[in-house]
């Protein structure tokens, strides 16, 4: 058997106190008592919303080999039996875990932030780095206070490359995330005004991105955005924070890993960037410009952790969009189909611009129409009617016919836009979701974009339960 960890280590590393006869090891962490498996240990996290330790008897049902739990806890779980680890605090406990995990690996270290493109690029490493040795990235976006320390914690020993995405909404949350990550290699894929209502401005939002730096090991590099107006402004940061080597990205003539071309394609496109001294030509298998920009970023920070350049371009020809991210879905109707653009995952002023160009590069056919299905950015702050107004230029730019919003901020840019545009508005999202299931017709491109918490990814369940895909085989080139 192969532990991720000994249980002697994990107490060792978070100074616990065992309960009961301790098994040899873990095979796995896990704060999920659903998704935990046989032979893990299940982390009894007090979150905003629940207590994991209220969930500690079904961790132990569904064979959590060990729970970490808090002292203060202990008295209301004395009917377990299961075998745990106490400590005065599980999330702090977890943290010391994670900082242990980054102490006992010779990996080398890649992160990634940045307003948009952090999950993406992290999965473009991902793929791209596995020819070149063990990979451990981040799981879905866990970028936050509990998801860093998680992510080391799982991280086994042996790995030669660990990915970890780090994200933040306010100033100060990435500093100590990145103190426990301590990279070789650092991205900042861009800046953008997300979550603006929580800044004063575009630079404070870079501020808080730079923080990064700190946690960049001596002699490390950071990757930045060339093409950014930015871009100055974190070079100075990562300067004065000490960071060995500094580097550029993008299609600036200047930029050290340059974007030279890239020909868009409506499933992916054709990359040609400068990496290393080497003219390359990756083909992309997520499409937009954007993906292929921070692919560029990607190629560079394989180059400099080590990794074998040449075969990441195959990864990156692999990867296909993730739910919610670009992922597009052939759905049959009344004899023909549709184009669903998946981009329901997030929205800020930056990444509606770019899958609106997702949309701009969807062909529709048989005299279907470019649909953009749009919902609030969230955290906008007081700027948020003149951002979402905003967007009527890059609608136009898209060559969208139809603009079918919801939400309340939405309604700023329906009364931006031109009276020759056909546009629909709806309260929310549930009732732009009955509009958008009849309203549909064959030959259409469909984008839907806006923030998580508008809820327009039941907009996409609902396309997909209603219009039965269309197989791959079966699809008209």
């Amino acid at each position: 058997m192969t532990w991720l960890w000994t249980s002697a280590d994990l107490v060792a590393a978070m100074n616990g106190r065992p309960i009961g006869s301790l098994p040899q090891g873990v095979t796995g962490i896990s704060i999920d008592s659903r998704a935990i498996t046989q032979g893990e240990a299940f982390f009894a996290i007090k979150g905003d919303r629940v207590d994991g330790h209220d969930f500690a008897s079904i961790a132990a049902a569904n064979g959590a080999a060990l729970l970490v739990v808090s002292e203060a806890k202990l008295p209301a779980l004395g009917r377990l039996i299961t075998p745990m680890i106490v400590v005065p605090d599980v999330l702090k406990a977890l943290i010391d875990l994670g900082c242990a995990a980054r102490d006992r690996t010779a990996a080398r270290i890649v992160a990634v932030t940045g307003s948009v493109g952090k999950t993406t690029s992290k999965e473009m490493l991902r793929q791209a780095l596995v020819p070149s040795g063990q990979v451990h990235a981040s799981v879905a976006s866990f970028n936050n206070h509990w998801g860093v320390p998680l992510t080391l914690a799982r991280m086994p020993e042996n790995t030669d490359y660990g990915i970890f995405e780090i994200g933040m909404n306010h100033p100060g949350e990435i500093r100590p995330l990145v103190a426990m990550v301590r990279p070789h290699v650092a991205i900042v894929t861009t800046v953008a005004p997300a979550h603006l209502g929580n800044f004063r401005d575009i630079e404070e939002i870079a501020a808080a991105k730079a923080e990064i730096f700190e946690g960049i090991v001596p002699g490390g590099h950071a990757i930045l955005n060339r093409d950014n107006a930015q871009f100055a402004l974190l070079v100075k940061a990562a300067e004065a924070a000490g960071v060995a080597h500094v580097h550029s990205f993008g299609a600036d003539p200047e930029a050290e890993f340059r974007l030279l071309d890239f020909e868009p394609r409506a499933e992916g496109g054709l990359l040609t960037a400068a990496i290393g001294g080497q003219t390359l030509e990756v083909p992309m298998g997520a499409p937009g410009r954007h993906i292929a920009e921070n692919a560029v970023a990607v190629l560079g920070a394989v180059h400099l952790a080590g990794g074998d350049v040449e075969k990441a371009m195959a990864g990156l020809a692999a990867m296909r969009p993730e739910k919610g991210r670009g992922r597009r879905h052939r759905l049959a109707r009344d004899g023909g189909w549709f184009t669903l653009i998946d981009e329901s995952y997030n929205a800020n002023p930056a990444s509606m611009r770019a899958a609106l160009a997702l949309l701009r590069d969807a062909a529709p056919h048989d005299g279907g129409r470019r649909i953009a299905v749009l919902g609030d950015m969230l955290e906008m702050g007081e700027q948020s009617a003149a951002v979402h107004a905003e967007l009527a230029g890059p609608l136009a730019e898209a060559g969208a016919t139809d603009a079918w919003l919801a939400g309340p901020d939405m309604a700023a840019l329906f009364a931006a836009l031109p009276e020759e545009m056909r546009k629909e508005y709806r309260a929310d999202a549930d009732a732009l979701a009955a509009f958008v299931l009849e309203a549909v017709r064959p030959g259409d491109v469909l984008v839907v974009k806006s923030s998580l918490g508008t809820g327009f990814g039941r907009i996409v369940a609902a396309l997909l339960d209603k219009y039965p895909p269309i197989p791959e085989r079966e699809r008209e080139n």
